[in-house]
C-alpha cells in the first residue's frame, strides 16, 4: 500500500544552515501535522528539541522558524496567516508572533509548511523560495535599506512585481530588542524582537512565489464556510468599518485606554486621536489581507510637519495608544509619523511607543536629564520630541541606544527607581489593554511563555453581554455573563474554558478578527486534512502547546515568580470607567495557582507527569529542570 496522502499541508519543511549555506527538506510524519498541527506547534517543539539551556538569542544556535497551518493560504477571508518563533533576545523567553498580509499563503503555495533557520550567515543574504525550490542569494546590496527599498529591489532583481516578501529593516540589522519582521510592507510579525534574532542571523529577507495550493480533503466544506463569512462579515467581524484605530474612544469610556504610561484612567485628548480623527485627516482608503473582504488596515498620508510613505499603511489600535495616549500625545500626525518610522525600519510599535513613555516618566520623575536625553525635553504629550526620541532608537543613539534594549534591561541600566517606570512581563512590554478591567487577560499575560501578549489572550469584556456566553454554550460552564472587572477562581475557569479560542488561530493559521465559531474552525481543519478534528482536540493542542512553552520557559529559569504584573496595576485610578478598581496581588496569587491547577501544572507552575502523560507529551520530561 501506497503512503497516505496528506491534504492541507505541503508535507515539507525546510531547514536552512546559513553557516554553511546548506538547504534541507524534511517530510515530517502525518501524526506529527496532527499532534502539533502546525504555527506555534512546530515552533515550540523545534525550539525545546534543538536548543540548549542558556542559548544566546542572538548567537548561531538559535533557531528561527516561519511555520503556517492547515489554514493558511485557503481561499477563505482570514486565512493569509503565519507565525515566527525563536527564543526571544528582549525577554530570554519562548519568543512567537503572528502575522498576516499575503506572504504566508505564498510560502504555502511555493511548496513547504515550515522554515527552520539555523547558524549565522557569513555575509548578508536573502532567501528565495519558489515553486518548491529554495535559493540563498547575496544581500550585501541590501543590507541597511529600509523596508520598502528592500522589497523593491527584490523584485526588481528576480523581476517578478508579484514576490511577496518578509523583510527586515536596519532596526533588525542593529539587533535592537523589538526589532520585527514586516509582511509586504505594512503587515508586522510584530512582539518578541524576531527581526533581532534575523538580523544576527545575517538573513535580510524570505522572498517567495508559487502557484500550487495543496490540495484539500473536502473542498466544499471550506467552499460552504468562506461564502457564509463573506456574505456575513459585517456583522461579526467589527473591524471592517475603520479598522481597529475605530475603539480608542469607545476603550477611553470603557477604562481600557492606556495613559501617561497606565497611571490614568482617562484620556482627555481621545477624540483627537479617534479612528474617524485620523482618517479624516490622513485617510487614503482600507487594505487587507490575502483573500480576506475585511479590509481592516488602513492606509495615512501625511504632509506636514512630518512626511510619510502611504505604503506602509496607516497606524492600528496598538499603535494608537502606545505613541499617543500612553504619551499624552494628541497629535495624529506625530502618531503616523512614529508608525511610519517603525514599518519603514522594523520595530514593534508596542514596545517602542513603550520605550518612549517609560523615558517620559523617568524624565518626569527626575531619574533623568536633558543630560541624558540628548537635550530633549521628554515631558509626557511632547510630540515631537516622541518623534525625535523614535529616531534615537532607531540610531541607537545616546538614550536611544539603552531603550533598544527595552525597557526592563533599560530600566536596570538607568537605576534610580526607574524599575518601578518599566511596564513589562518577563520583559516584553505591556500591550494597549488596562488588567484593572480586563482581568482574566492580566492573568494571560501574566501567565503566558512570551511575557505580556494581547492577542493570545481572552478578552473579558467580549463576554460581557449574554448573548455571547449562549453563542460559546458548547466549551463553556458559564450561565452569567462576565464581569470585566470581577477577579478570582472563576475568571481562572473562564479563562481556561475559552482562552484556546484565542490561540488556535496561531496553530492553524488564521485570523482572530475573523470572527469564526469553534464549530466553523473545526468543519474547515476537516475540511483541509480530512482529520476527524472536534473542538476537544484543538483545545487540547493549545494546551499541550501551554505545556511545552512552559517547560521551555522553566529550563531557561524562569518561574512562576516571573507570572506577575507589574506593581503599579495595584493602585487604583482616581477618574474614568474603572476607578478604584485594582489588581489585587494576594486574590491574584490564589486564582494563578487555580489556573496552574487546570492545566495540570502543580503550585510552582510546573506540568505535572499525569498532564505530560494526559497531553502526550511524555517525551519532554528531559527538558524539565
Amino acid at each position: 500500500m501506497g503512503e497516505k496522502k496528506l491534504f492541507g499541508y505541503n508535507g515539507k519543511i525546510a531547514r536552512i544552515d546559513l553557516t554553511s549555506g546548506k538547504i534541507a527538506v524534511e517530510e515530517p510524519p502525518e501524526e506529527y501535522y496532527q499532534r502539533y498541527l502546525g504555527g506555534r506547534g512546530f515552533i515550540i517543539t523545534t525550539l525545546l528539541k534543538e536548543l540548549k539551556k542558556g542559548a544566546d538569542p542572538l548567537g548561531p544556535e538559535n533557531r528561527l522558524i516561519f511555520a503556517l497551518g492547515p489554514i493558511t493560504g485557503l481561499p477563505l477571508p482570514g486565512s493569509g496567516r503565519n507565525s515566527v518563533g525563536a527564543k526571544s533576545p528582549l525577554t530570554g523567553a519562548f519568543g512567537e508572533s503572528e502575522v498576516g498580509g499575503y506572504w504566508g499563503a505564498e510560502l504555502k503555495r511555493a511548496g513547504f509548511d515550515a522554515l527552520i533557520f539555523e547558524g549565522v550567515s557569513p555575509k548578508p543574504v536573502y532567501l528565495w523560495v519558489h515553486d518548491g525550490e529554495l535559493e540563498l542569494r547575496d544581500a550585501e546590496g541590501l543590507w541597511g535599506l529600509e523596508v520598502a527599498q528592500t522589497e523593491d529591489a527584490i523584485r526588481e532583481e528576480l523581476g517578478d512585481k508579484r514576490i511577496r516578501t518578509a523583510i527586515i529593516g536596519p532596526g533588525g540589522e542593529r539587533l535592537i530588542s523589538y526589532a520585527c519582521i514586516i509582511n509586504d510592507l505594512s503587515h508586522a510579525a510584530g512582539r518578541c524582537g524576531l527581526g533581532a534574532v534575523m538580523g544576527s542571523k545575517k538573513l535580510k529577507a524570505v522572498a517567495a512565489r508559487g502557484k500550487n495550493t495543496p490540495e484539500m480533503a473536502d473542498p466544499e466544506i471550506v467552499k460552504r464556510v468562506s461564502k457564509w463569512m463573506a456574505e456575513n462579515y459585517k456583522d461579526v467581524v467589527p473591524m471592517w468599518e475603520g479598522g481597529t484605530c475605530r475603539v480608542t474612544e469607545p476603550f477611553n469610556l470603557a477604562g481600557n485606554l492606556p495613559t501617561k504610561n497606565f497611571t490614568l484612567g482617562f484620556f482627555e485628548g481621545a477624540e483627537k486621536i479617534s479612528g474617524e480623527a485620523f482618517h479624516k485627516a490622513f485617510g487614503k482608503g482600507m487594505h487587507g489581507c490575502y483573500a480576506c473582504p475585511v479590509n481592516c488596515k488602513t492606509m495615512m498620508q501625511i504632509e506636514t510637519p512630518w512626511k510619510n510613505d502611504p505604503a506602509y499603511g496607516g497606524p492600528e489600535y496598538e499603535t494608537v495608544a502606545s505613541f499617543g495616549s500612553n504619551c499624552l500625545i494628541d497629535d495624529p500626525a506625530a502618531i503616523c509619523k512614529a508608525h511610519d518610522l517603525c514599518n519603514r525600519y522594523g520595530l514593534d510599535t508596542i514596545s517602542a511607543g513603550m520605550a518612549v513613555s517609560f523615558a517620559m516618566e523617568c524624565f518626569e520623575n527626575g531619574i533623568l536629564s536633558t543630560r541624558e536625553t540628548d537635550g530633549l525635553e521628554l515631558t509626557f504629550g511632547n510630540a515631537s520630541a516622541m518623534v525625535s526620541l523614535l529616531e534615537n532608537i532607531i540610531n541607537r543613539k545616546g538614550l536611544g541606544d539603552i531603550l533598544a534594549k527595552g525597557v526592563k534591561k533599560a530600566s536596570e541600566e538607568i537605576g534610580k527607581g526607574a524599575e518601578a517606570c518599566a511596564v513589562h512581563v518577563k520583559g516584553l512590554e505591556f500591550p494597549m489593554h488596562e488588567p484593572r478591567l480586563k482581568k482574566a487577560l492580566g492573568l494571560h499575560m501574566a501567565v503566558t511563555a512570551t511575557g505580556a501578549d494581547h492577542n493570545s489572550g481572552v478578552h473579558d469584556t467580549l463576554f460581557a453581554q449574554e448573548g455571547r456566553l449562549l453563542k460559546n454554550w458548547n466549551m463553556m460552564d458559564y450561565s452569567q455573563p462576565i464581569v470585566p472587572t470581577e477577579l478570582g477562581a472563576h475568571k481562572a475557569r473562564f479563562l481556561y474554558q475559552m482562552g484556546w479560542t484565542r490561540v488556535i488561530g496561531h496553530f492553524l493559521g488564521i485570523c482572530n478578527f475573523v470572527a469564526y465559531s469553534p464549530d466553523q474552525l473545526v468543519e474547515l481543519v476537516r475540511g483541509a486534512t480530512g482529520w476527524p478534528v472536534t473542538t476537544y482536540r484543538l483545545h487540547k493542542s493549545v494546551e499541550r502547546s501551554l505545556a511545552l512553552c512552559r517547560i521551555f520557559n522553566l529550563r531557561e529559569g524562569f518561574s512562576d515568580a516571573d507570572d506577575r504584573l507589574p506593581e503599579r496595576f495595584a493602585t487604583p485610578f482616581k477618574e474614568g470607567a474603572i476607578k478604584g478598581h485594582t489588581v489585587e496581588s494576594e486574590k491574584f496569587e490564589k486564582t494563578k495557582k487555580a489556573y496552574y491547577q487546570m492545566l495540570g501544572w502543580n503550585d510552582k507552575g510546573v506540568p505535572t507527569e499525569a498532564c505530560m502523560a494526559e497531553l502526550d507529551i511524555e517525551w519532554a520530561k528531559e527538558y524539565l529542570p
